[in-house]
């Protein structure tokens, strides 16, 4: 009870006037991301990332944060529109969404989308707020041994759940594994992988990487998509009838928990998420036209698990600091920028950051709805903008932002590069994110197995006398047999 009394009074301290601006703009930009294809939240995370240099942890961790679940929210209101999502997940809810559109309902398909996702971001709010404690006490208890496995099955699951190939996957992950391990070595003191370049020394920056692979590249490619188009579906009034809402209630609930429980899951995606909760919805009987058609079901089912997909995501990483999507890479390396780990000591030595991240979830979410609803048709219109004159203020910005870091043109060199690299791996039908995993993932992996290895004075069955390590190495050898199985078996 005291313990719910003391987070109850961290997360009334936190709802100050500036962190209540922060949520808001957070909010405000992440829905303007959301309805601008191209650009996406993880670039917008990494092109914002300087501004918060200036701000307090809290208030940086709100602020982010309500950008990621904006622009979650964001992509929905031009996929029902235009059939044009801004972010992946948006794709799900087109397909019914935008079928409601062409029938004149555009409004109540909107009002539905908002309030199947204000739902589900209120119940992920109290979800992590219940789990997340629990589960950071029980990884306190694993061992180093055990932690190390743990990594290594994040990294094979992001792999093996990545689009493309796993074995590509895979190279992408070492790859960025061993751009992590670039710089100082923490154990000996030496420089390693740094090919005489003086800069190398402190190790690859991680705002010239994400800055790069993300933004950079996201622009050249949507530079090349093509011109959108300018006809927008009249919105009408943007609320739900009742019949509407008894038909999205038991959606929106089963969306709910579908994307929650996926969400957790190191590697899962959003756009998974909302693909399956409409899956689970073709085992039920629509309350008004099939799936397909302009069902109700069909957009507050994926947009609930849209979103709680997008928030139970923080869960491992604020509890065993494995982030699970590039977006959540790069709130983990703002959290590094600002001096603090997530994993599993994060919530006991910082309650007022967990308590500021629930406060954003709350809040943000609220404020979205209020926000979105009576705007929805400005938004869309932001899509007859130019995108190929917003790309060189942006480029400038991004520039400005990553030298500004270290006042290092190296960085700026480096990001360049990365967003070449980027480009490149989109061109060959890869995405990016593994490499960001394993940047981050793979010098935690390092440490926690010189560890091992120096507590069992250099003997290696201490990973299988471990049963986290062990159960993680079952899981893999495992998962590995049958993925090699199934090929031949396809052959």
């Amino acid at each position: 009870m005291d313990a719910v009394v003391n987070w109850a009074a961290d997360f009334a301290g936190v709802l100050t006037l500036q962190n209540l601006l922060l949520c808001f703009t957070g909010a405000l930009v992440g829905t303007v991301v959301g309805v601008l294809p191209g650009i996406g939240p993880a670039a917008t995370l990494a092109l914002l990332l300087p501004l918060t240099f200036t701000l307090d942890p809290a208030g940086a961790l709100i602020m982010l944060a309500a950008i990621y679940y904006g622009a979650q929210y964001g992509s929905s209101t031009t996929a029902i529109l235009l059939n044009l999502p801004g972010e992946s997940s948006g794709v799900v809810t087109a397909l019914d969404g935008h079928r409601m559109a062409l029938a004149g309902r555009a409004g109540p398909a909107i009002a539905i989308a908002a309030l199947s996702s204000l739902f589900a971001g209120l119940a992920s709010a109290v979800f992590i707020a219940l789990v997340a404690g629990p589960i950071a006490q029980w990884s306190l208890l694993i061992a180093p041994a055990g932690l190390a496995g743990l990594i290594a099955l994040g990294l094979f699951a992001a792999a093996i759940i990545a689009p493309g190939k796993p074995l590509a996957a895979l190279t992408l992950i070492l790859f960025g594994t061993c751009l992590g391990l670039v710089g100082t070595d923490s154990g000996g003191g030496m420089p390693r992988f740094t090919l005489g370049i003086t800069e190398l020394r402190d190790g690859i920056g991680f705002m010239p990487l994400v800055m790069g692979l993300f933004a950079i590249a996201e622009l050249i490619r949507a530079l090349e998509s093509g011109s959108r188009p300018q006809r927008i579906a009249p919105l009408g009034l943007p609320w739900p009838t009742r019949a509407d809402l008894k038909a999205a209630a038991l959606p929106t609930l089963r969306g709910t928990g579908i994307g929650g429980i996926l969400g957790v899951i190191p590697g899962v995606t959003t756009v998974m998420s909302a693909l399956a909760a409409r899956g689970l919805e073709r085992a039920f009987r629509t309350a008004d036209r099939p799936l397909g058609e302009g069902a109700v079901a069909g957009v507050s089912a994926p947009e609930a698990a849209n979103n709680a997909s997008a928030q139970s995501a923080l869960i491992p990483l604020l509890t065993l600091g494995l982030p699970g999507n590039p977006v959540i890479a790069v709130l983990a390396g703002a959290l590094m920028i600002h001096g603090i780990a997530p994993g599993p000591s994060f919530i006991d030595n910082n309650p007022d950051l967990f308590a500021a991240l629930i406060a954003s979830l709350v809040v943000g979410n609220v404020i979205l709805v209020v926000l979105n609803l009576p705007l929805a048709g400005l938004w869309a219109s932001l899509l007859r903008v130019p995108f190929p004159k917003l790309v060189p203020l942006i480029i400038v910005f991004s520039l400005i932002g990553v030298y500004s870091v270290q006042n290092s043109l190296f960085d700026v060199w480096l990001m360049l590069a990365f967003g070449a690299l980027g480009w490149l791996l989109v061109r060959l039908g890869l995405e990016p994110t593994p490499i960001v995993l394993g940047f981050i993932l793979g010098p935690a992996f390092e440490e926690y197995l010189r560890r091992s290895l120096l507590f069992s004075r250099g003997d290696p069955s201490v990973f299988l006398s471990d049963p986290v390590s062990l159960t993680s190495i079952a899981i893999i050898v495992g998962a590995s047999a049958f993925l090699m199985l199934r090929r031949t078996y396809r052959r």
